[in-house]
């Protein structure tokens, strides 16, 4: 009986001792069980993270491809964002090129002006991107820029650097322009947009009569025999003599002539220099009003000293001029037409088609005009004179005188550069002309070409009747 019982607590004790196995056994495998989900989960969000990570870098790669920039620009910027920066040989193909696997260091840095290893860990990080500190310099000065010196113009350059670099070059000396109380002050030509110090107004710095630019230090001007002043691009084409003008006359009276106005009469052309223009303005009925005179329209008999002929030495120098007396008698209501000498031909012509308007009125009886509508008509067709020698065919069709003004009838020869932008000039001194003779009169007299619908012969009859009116109102 006794070991019975003895067998049966061995069974008893056997089960428990299974059963308690059995839990542990179960306990562990569950356990095991959720550390390997875990760890399957933090893999799969691992190659989640690198996959998403790799079709981001795939897409920059495209770009990079398809803008043709630097894969080490690009791989730099990665680096500075802390970004992971996997290369993979499927993606990186560029131009039938084929990369291998290359990982990169995302704590590694390149200098963005040297383009070399950033390795002592001293660097500048500025601009976007990080650099050796020798290596961020200014472009004014080329000293290294510390952190605390950099300007706020998000350009490489110390603060007091940019505000020296920011101060504009003299268009005549090459240096800055120096600063006052008030301020940078400099001069601008209002056509040429050229900066120049105030001070070469007055310090004898020579200026161009035609142009009217000043001289820049490396650069060589001409004196004329009345001491005027000439550029050397304005002197390519200058008209030294009467001779050499005779030409243009004849170009200018068949512009009027292509313009149903033409002057029936025949009457010198002389070429002068200043005194002797300066001369006959004082005894000419007309006066100049004012304004620098360089062309007249004489009315009366007179002694004209007139340039015969400038001799030209070599490289076309000028040697002296040769001058000669001429008694012009007056057999018409017009005497003769007397041009400054030496200016570019574009200017002379331009002199020429304002005065022979002057001519063509008289001959045609046109008497007590009102003073600002007739040099505005003549200045009028010196305007249009100077819109058939531009040379692009779009600015002339876009001219709103195009339909009135003809072709030049002589063989147009071709402009330089040069003469393109100073036919330029001459039009935009007429239309920015804020005299009250000249200037408005070219601004009242082109109001009614507008409204006669650019018919000279019109416009003419209108300043007529003008011309009348105004006379009587002051009676």
């Amino acid at each position: 009986m006794e070991s019975s019982n003895t067998i049966h607590g061995i069974i008893t004790s056997f089960h428990c001792y299974h059963f308690r196995l059995s839990r542990t056994y179960v306990e562990v495998s569950r356990n095991e069980e959720g550390r390997l989900i875990r760890q399957r989960k933090e893999e799969e969000t691992e190659t989640s993270l690198e996959k998403e990570d790799t079709f981001t870098l795939a897409e920059k790669v495209k770009e990079l491809v398809n803008g043709e920039k630097s894969l080490e620009e690009e791989w730099e910027i990665k680096k500075l964002d802390g970004q992971p920066a996997k290369i993979n040989k499927e993606i990186f193909k560029e131009k039938g090129k084929q990369s291998t696997d290359e990982d990169v260091d995302p704590h590694l840095s390149i200098c963005n002006g040297c383009n070399f290893e950033i390795q002592d860990g001293l660097s500048v990080n500025a601009f976007g991107a990080v650099w050796h500190s020798q290596c961020l310099c200014c472009l004014h000065c080329h000293k290294p820029i510390a952190m605390d010196e950099v300007s706020n113009s998000k350009r490489k350059f110390h603060r007091p650097c940019y505000k020296e670099h920011c101060r504009p070059n003299c268009y005549v000396c090459r240096k800055k322009i120096p600063s006052t109380k008030e301020g940078i002050k400099y001069h601008k030509h209002p056509y040429w947009e050229e900066k120049y110090c105030p001070s070469h107004e007055d310090d004898g710095t020579a200026k161009c009569c035609s142009c009217e630019r000043l001289q820049e230090r490396r650069t060589e001007y001409v004196m004329l025999a009345d001491n005027r002043w000439l550029c050397l691009e304005c002197k390519e084409s200058a008209i030294m003599s009467t001779i050499e003008c005779q030409s243009l006359h004849t170009e200018i009276r068949e512009f009027f002539k292509g313009l149903n106005m033409k002057v029936e009469k025949v009457f010198p052309l002389i070429l002068v220099d200043q005194q002797a223009l300066n001369k006959a303005e004082e005894e000419n009925v007309v006066s100049q009003y004012g304004v620098v005179t360089r062309g007249i329209c004489l009315s009366k008999e007179k002694m004209v000293t007139r340039v015969r002929k400038v001799p030209r030495g070599p490289n076309k120098q000028l040697i002296g001029m040769a001058r000669e007396s001429q008694r012009f008698v007056r057999e018409c209501s017009v005497t003769a037409i007397l041009i400054l000498y030496g200016l570019p031909r574009l200017l002379t012509g331009y002199i020429l088609a304002h005065e022979m308007m002057h001519a063509y009125l008289r001959l045609k009886g046109y008497r007590n005009l009102n003073t600002v509508l007739e040099e505005g008509i003549c200045q009028m067709l010196g305007y249009m004179w100077l819109e058939s020698q531009r040379c692009s065919t779009s600015d002339t069709a876009s001219s709103a005188f195009s339909s009135q003004t003809p072709p030049p009838t002589s063989l147009k020869r071709d402009q330089s550069d040069f003469e393109k932008r100073l036919v330029e000039f001459c039009i935009n001194q007429i239309e920015t002309d804020e005299s009250p003779v000249y200037g408005d009169g070219f601004k009242k007299v082109n109001e009614m070409m507008v409204s006669n619908h650019y018919n000279l012969k019109h416009t003419l009859k209108g300043i007529a009747i003008a011309s009348k009116t105004l006379q009587d109102s002051k009676f």
